[in-house]
This record gives structure tokens, C-alpha cells and sequence, in this order.
């Protein structure tokens, strides 16, 4: 993993990768190296987390049930915080992403498995950390816009109230969860929307009907879509490790959310292929059950919090960000 700056010192580096995210971050000079402990590094947003923060010289632990490369520890979280509390100690900050994926029919037992991987695992997490002294100075703890329940075109912040539907009630214990971590740790709370990249994520999928010429709107057309491109996820959740302003609820979503007719439009024009055929509600129903909420609810969610305090977006519009990924 290489070798680590003793905790909390300021260097000056010149160590970055050239990628859109690690240009915007490299300013100011000075960097500060920090041993950082993920949960959820192995997926499609913790993953390319993990290589950013590598790449500017942080030294990044991350937990998994198999580990199979180096820097990564072995942990079950039903073995309790136990073991968990070697792997904290010295972290100077933790990332906590782990969850199971909401991508299927949300029978009682896969309920039963989102609430245990967010909330029975954050719980685990911090019960540890509290045990930890010196505890880590920053928790980045996983949330979601769906904690916003379905809400139309109401303009959401980080102030607005919360839902009272099974995501919203999801979130809402997901976050009390991570805020047990107490006074001796900052903790972010990262309301996460729809994260877009061509190697995963939901794009992929969204985008299939579109190459066989049959995509359009779902639904009425008229839910939000509150976005982020995968880039500025990773610089956002970068900039929230290292802020020291940044604390509780945290919208990582772009600035301009689209209504999902406006968002097949542009995936359309993207692609170069039309956005005609739209797809019944009711049938996704029938075939997807509650999960189906997910895709004809939505929420239209905005960045106060990130604007406020100066983070910059690569992508603010769908527009250029759906022409970035789809050319690359």
C-alpha cells in the first residue's frame, strides 16, 4: 500500500493522477495523506473511490468479506466490531458504503437483507470506531435521495424533511446509525442519486433498449431524476474527507435534476438513437412489485450544501455529461 505520512501531517505533492477528478482536487498544494478505512470499496462507486484516493498518495484499507488484493482485510460483519477494531486503529478517516443492491423484487427476506448490510453494519462500524482512541476525525457514511420519498417536482435540499415509504424509513435508520459515531468524529452523510458511467451502475441498463431502437420515457415521464456523474461523485466524496465544514446530510447530485422524459431525450440523442416508445407503469409493477417505486417516483433533489460551501461540478448539465460517457 506504501508507506504512510505519519497521522495528520501536511506535504506538498505533486502525486496525482490525471484524470477530470484529480485535476479539480489537486488545487491547493498542499495535500494531506490520510490513512483511510472503506467499507463497500469493491463496487461500482467505492471502486473507483479506492483508485482516486490511492492515486493522491492516501493509504487506503478496505474491508471486504474475500479479499483478494493487497490492501484489502477480511471482515464479516456478522462476527461483530471485534475484529473491526485493529483495521481502525490510526485511520484517520472512515468511508462506509456497503449495502446490499436495491436491483431486485423486494421480497421480506431481501428487506431483511437492505436493512441488515446498511443498518445492522453501520451500527458495527461505529460501535467500533467508538472504541478506538484516538477515534477517526471523519466518518463518510453512505445515504441515499431515496430518504426523501417520492416528492414530484418539490425542489429538495439538505433541510427538507424525510419520507415515510420503506426507502425513506431505510435512510433515515441508515443515517441515525452512522450519527451514533458522536462528537469526537465529523460525520457526512452522503445522499447519493443516480450515479451515471458507462461500466456500471444503472446506465448500462437504461441504455440497452436504446441500441435495439425501442427506449423512451417510463411511466408518465414527468419523475425526477437527480443525477451525478461518477467523476464528481468521487470528487465530492474526496472534498467532504477533507473539509473539515462538511458535516450531516450531503446531496451528491448535480445542480440540474431532469425529468426522466427529459432524461431519455438526451440518453437518446447521446446514443444517436430515438427516445419514442415509452414503457407502462403498470407493467413494470407487475413484473418488478415495490421495487418498481424506484424507477416511476422519484425526487428532485438539489446540491444546496455542496454549492454553499464552493464545490465545484465537472458535469452540472445531463447534457454533456451523457456525451462524455457515451463517447469515451
Amino acid at each position: 500500500m506504501g508507506e504512510s505520512a505519519p497521522r495528520g501531517r501536511a506535504v506538498l505533492t505533486n502525486r496525482l493522477v490525471n484524470t477530470p477528478a484529480t485535476r479539480r482536487l489537486s488545487s491547493p498544494a498542499y495535500h494531506r495523506f490520510m490513512q483511510i478505512v472503506i467499507t463497500g470499496g469493491t463496487g461500482f462507486l467505492g471502486s473507483a473511490l479506492v483508485t482516486h484516493l490511492r492515486a493522491t498518495g492516501h493509504v487506503v484499507s478496505v474491508l471486504t468479506r474475500k479479499p483478494t488484493r493487497q490492501g484489502e482485510i477480511e471482515w464479516n460483519p456478522g462476527r461483530g466490531s471485534a475484529a473491526l477494531v485493529g483495521a481502525l486503529r490510526g485511520a484517520d478517516a472512515v468511508v462506509n458504503l456497503a449495502g446490499a443492491s436495491l436491483a431486485q423484487r423486494w421480497t421480506k427476506a431481501h428487506k431483511r437483507a437492505l436493512w441488515e448490510s446498511r443498518v445492522s453494519l453501520t451500527q458495527t462500524l461505529v460501535h467500533a470506531m467508538n472504541q478506538v482512541d484516538p477515534a477517526p476525525r471523519v466518518l463518510v457514511s453512505g445515504s441515499a435521495i431515496g430518504i426523501y420519498g417520492d416528492r414530484g417536482d418539490e425542489p429538495l435540499t439538505e433541510t427538507s424533511v424525510v419520507g415515510n415509504d420503506f426507502l425513506a424509513s431505510l435512510g433515515t435508520a441508515w443515517e441515525q446509525a452512522a450519527l451514533a459515531a458522536g462528537p469526537r468524529t465529523r460525520t457526512v452523510l452522503l445522499r447519493t442519486g443516480l450515479a451515471l458511467e458507462r461500466s456500471g451502475g444503472v446506465l448500462p441498463q437504461m441504455a440497452l433498449p436504446f441500441r435495439f431502437f425501442a427506449g423512451g420515457p417510463i411511466g408518465s415521464g414527468r419523475q425526477y431524476l437527480s443525477w451525478i456523474h461518477r467523476d464528481d461523485w468521487v470528487a465530492m466524496t474526496t472534498w467532504a474527507l477533507t473539509n473539515p465544514a462538511v458535516s450531516g446530510p450531503l446531496n451528491a447530485t448535480a445542480p440540474e435534476p431532469a425529468t426522466n422524459r427529459e432524461f431519455t431525450k438526451a440518453l437518446g440523442r447521446a446514443l444517436h438513437r430515438p427516445a419514442f416508445m415509452p414503457a407502462p407503469g403498470f407493467a413494470l409493477r407487475v413484473v418488478l412489485g415495490e421495487m418498481a417505486n424506484l424507477i416511476l417516483e422519484g425526487q428532485r433533489v438539489l446540491p444546496a450544501k455542496a454549492g454553499e460551501l464552493g464545490f465545484r461540478f465537472r458535469y452540472p448539465q445531463l447534457e454533456p455529461a451523457l456525451r462524455a460517457i457515451c463517447s469515451a
